[in-house]
């Protein structure tokens, strides 16, 4: 059960660099054309955050993509700055398909189940990203996946608590992570490697989405990716 949002205690932590959206287009890619809604733009003025998504953008695949788990997708501005010596060239906000470019929090420590308030809205971190091919189509580079996941800099997906709008240059407020509460970054590497005891805390936390849950209980916990467009 979440908290009520009069009883969190509110911390500034961060701020909202853009905030992206996109249509859904048609890509060429390895011999077969490919639709995709991960080419997101910033916009300015506010943008209306409700339902499963943000006003303008879309969400292709609904399969494996969108959903109350997958709401939003945000991506920090120091993660960027970490890729571009190693890609050789800066990288635009929105390029990783992220709905809220933001700077000054550390996703990778970001507890899921922490609630944000941005704007009139309040959101929730949910799990970390893990690409599908389309990332590696977005950068033209389809092993850019796999350097993505092994980097561990996943961002992380938010839930809608509370619906409302957002804009660039609002502050990101944190609340009070769960006490024991998993990080995106310990979620996103247990793909690759989980110990028993994580798997248990997987299994435990009421904050994980159920795909992990069911990930965590398989007897043989095989890749699976999932991804934001």
């Amino acid at each position: 059960m979440l908290p009520s949002v009069a009883l969190v205690n509110w911390v500034t932590a961060g701020v909202v660099v853009s905030v992206n959206v996109g249509g859904r287009r048609v890509v060429a890619w390895h011999g077969r054309e490919v639709e995709t809604g991960i080419w997101k733009t910033p916009v300015s003025g506010r943008v209306a955050v409700r339902g499963l998504n943000l006003d303008g953008d879309e969400q292709v695949d609904l399969r494996v993509h969108g959903g109350p788990d997958k709401a939003v997708y945000a991506y920090a501005v120091e993660d960027y700055e970490w890729w571009s010596p190693e890609l050789g060239q800066e990288i635009e906000s929105g390029t990783f398909g992220e709905n809220l470019t933001v700077r000054g929090i550390d996703l990778g420590a970001a507890v899921i189940g922490t609630q944000w308030r941005v704007g009139t809205t309040v959101l929730q971190v949910a799990q970390p990203r893990l690409p599908c091919f389309k990332l590696g189509m977005r950068m033209g580079d389809a092993a850019f996946v796999e350097e993505f996941e092994l980097a561990g800099r996943f961002g992380a997906y938010l839930r809608i608590v509370e619906e409302g709008e957002i804009g660039a240059g609002d502050d990101v407020q944190v609340g009070d992570a769960p006490h024991g509460g998993i990080t995106v970054r310990e979620l996103g590497r247990a793909e690759h490697r989980a110990f028993p005891e994580l798997v248990a805390r997987v299994l435990a936390d009421p904050h994980v989405p159920e795909s992990w849950k069911y990930w965590a209980e398989r007897p043989q916990r095989h890749s699976w990716k999932g991804s934001t467009q």
